[in-house]
């Protein structure tokens, strides 16, 4: 019983806050840190417009949408 009480003592609200407080704080640093020495993403160059369509069969987009449903995937 005496050991659960110094335990229990030993939390406070203001520690606890303290703490977190100093969780954020070290987050938002890491991530602005992490945020200026990152390189600038370059994308991808896309196809030229217009795309073409291609012919789908309509049987065989039906048996995968259901497969996928039935699997959880879709």
């Amino acid at each position: 019983m005496e050991g659960q009480k110094e335990r229990t003592e030993l939390i406070s609200r203001r520690s606890v806050l303290t703490g977190s407080a100093l969780l954020l704080t070290g987050g938002i640093a890491g991530r602005i840190s992490n945020a200026y020495s990152a390189p600038e993403p370059t994308p991808a160059p896309a196809p030229p417009l217009p795309w073409k369509w291609p012919k789908l069969d309509p049987l065989e987009a039906g048996r995968r949408a259901y497969r996928a449903y039935l699997t959880g995937s879709g």
